[in-house]
This record gives structure tokens, sequence and C-alpha cells, in this order.
């Protein structure tokens, strides 16, 4: 996979979404013109529904634009099927499903606002970085 394929962590979508101001935005609008193209599986895609549809009074979403946001974000990316599990493993148990799609897809960066939760990562040769870092990295 190429350098601008993705595993993108739902605060990442969620602080897209939530301002318009942060990295995480440009991520998103990255995603939309297609200069990034992110990686999920069916657990991550059921979470980012789960957290989207939670929040969506935070958003200022309807259910029917989170789900336009989700079908979206479906016809952006690459799906992802896992075969191996890799749990656990991380600090944050609830983390482990990003890591065994990046795994799987052998996709070399996660983009996530909680570094500390994916530092083993780098045994597997996956960076996890911020949205910041990873804008300034592909200037």
């Amino acid at each position: 996979m190429k350098d601008n394929v993705i595993i993108m962590d739902t605060n990442i979508l969620f602080a897209g979404l939530y301002s318009s101001a942060g990295a995480s935005f440009q991520i998103l609008k990255r995603l939309y013109d297609r200069e990034i193209t992110p990686v999920i599986s069916t657990t991550l895609l059921f979470e980012y529904e789960d957290v989207l549809k939670r929040e969506q009074t935070i958003l200022e979403l309807s259910h029917h634009q989170v789900d336009v946001i989700l079908d979206n974000i479906c016809a952006l990316s690459y799906f992802q099927d896992i075969f191996f599990l890799w749990r656990p493993y991380l600090k944050d148990p609830k983390d482990d499903h990003v890591l065994e799609v990046a795994v799987a897809s052998k996709t070399k960066t996660i983009l996530t606002h909680n570094i500390k939760d994916f530092r083993e990562t780098d045994k597997f040769g996956i960076k996890a970085i911020t949205p910041g870092q990873y804008l300034e990295a592909i200037k």
C-alpha cells in the first residue's frame, strides 16, 4: 500500500466532524478529495457508527446525516477483511481492532489523538501519529 493509505482512529473522525479548525478536519477533507485512502474493517465501521450516533447531538448531525457520512466513508475506503486477531495486545484492548486492520492491510500509519494507546504498534512496523504530524510529513 502507498504512503497515502491510513487507518483512521474514531477520535479523528469525531474531531474532524466536531470542528473545522483542526488537523482532523483537514484529514477528512483530504479523504473526500481522494488524496488519502482510509482502510476500514467491519468492526471499525461499526465503531464509527456507534460513536457518531451516540454523539450526534454534540456534532449537530441528524441520524440520516450520520448514515450519509458513513456511506461516504465506505465509498472512499479500502475494505479489509480480518482473518487473524492480535488480542489482547495494546494497552487499551478496545483499540486492538485498529491494530488488526493495520496489520491485515499492511498499512503503516494509524492516525489517532491517543498516541500513548498505540505505542506497541512500532513492533509491527506501524506508526501511530497525530493528524497534525501526518499532514506535516506529507507536505
